[in-house]
């Protein structure tokens, strides 16, 4: 939805005063299918509903600000630009997508595009090219949203000379004066950002909305977990499931644990163990069955369960 079509929905004075005129935010919340996106977010990601109630929160301003700049109710554009702050595999490039795809619906940019960065994106190896390089993405994304992963790793204060500083620049002043144009999102640890920001003063001025991802309970995961395996046509036996309970309780406490991602990364080290362990019967024929249940031992194979031994994501 255009900001040309809000207004027409908002505003119909057909002579009226508009200061009388009835305003049905309702309607126009509805006819604005912000819900829809809502109600995708709230299917594509399990819990996390402090991040979701963000994201609603977020959307009914920017509905609001618009039916006010309709009525000639001005204060000033809210600050879009945002931090994701939490672990690996919390789902924030999805939140980002149908972050995007709200500010779109509402006119706030021309583009659903969410484009993914990280350091090696925008810091160059020499001099003169950080620049360039940090230019070329900003131009990129212009008119969409712009993800900044590990957004953290462009400040190394350790590093003197280091070139992340002029991409740093590049960006509070694009941040700041193509602000109508562009949505920059920084995501990263949580206590790494909270440094990067108290280093970078200039850069947190020019955040308006911080989100924290808090980390995936065991029993958000054990959905997340059958729900990759609905999806491959897999499904865990009881023993197995009891298993990976059991795994998810062990490989939180363990470094390098990426929530929803270490997951299918641990499914899919299962399902190689199945595999492997399927060619090797020589009792029986097997059945349709036995190729879609992951059994217990499939997990318990885990490097997760010997002791003293850590587990390392790309090993099992």
């Amino acid at each position: 939805m255009n900001e040309q079509v809000l207004e027409k929905d908002v505003v119909s004075t057909c002579g009226n005063d508009v200061h009388d005129t009835p305003i049905d935010l309702e309607t126009t919340f509805r006819e604005s299918h912000v819900q829809e996106i809502l109600d995708r977010l709230d299917q594509e990601l399990v819990g996390l509903q402090s991040v979701k109630n963000k994201i609603k929160e977020m959307a009914a301003l920017l509905l609001v600000d618009r039916v006010r700049k309709s009525l000639g109710l001005t204060a000033g554009a809210p600050t879009l630009h945002m931090t994701f702050l939490g672990n690996p595999g919390m789902g924030k490039t999805t939140v980002a997508m149908r972050m995007a795809e709200i500010l779109h619906r509402l006119g706030y940019i021309r583009k659903e595009n969410v484009m993914l960065v990280t350091r090696d994106d925008l810091v160059g190896q020499g001099i003169g090219q950080t620049a360039p390089k940090t230019r070329e993405v900003l131009n990129n994304a212009m008119g969409g949203v712009l993800l900044i992963d590990e957004a953290y790793t462009l400040y190394r204060p350790d590093h003197p000379g280091d070139f992340g500083l002029e991409a740093i620049e590049i960006l509070m002043q694009v941040m700041e004066n193509q602000r109508d144009d562009l949505v920059v999102i920084l995501a990263g640890y949580k206590q790494q950002m909270e440094h990067f920001f108290h280093s970078n003063p200039g850069m947190n001025s020019r955040i308006g909305l911080h989100i924290e991802f808090n980390d995936y309970s065991v029993e958000n995961l054990m959905i997340i977990a059958n729900s990759i395996l609905r999806d491959q046509h897999y499904s865990f036996s009881p023993d197995a499931e009891k298993a990976f309970r059991e795994y998810l309780i062990r490989r939180k406490t363990m470094p390098h644990f990426a929530n929803a991602r270490s997951v299918r990364n641990a499914i899919d080290r299962a399902r190689l163990r199945q595999a492997n362990r399927l060619l090797n019967v020589r009792d029986r024929q097997i059945i349709r069955q036995d190729l879609m249940t992951i059994e217990a031992e499939d997990i318990l194979a885990s490097r997760v369960f010997r002791e003293g031994v850590p587990d390392c994501e790309s090993e099992s």
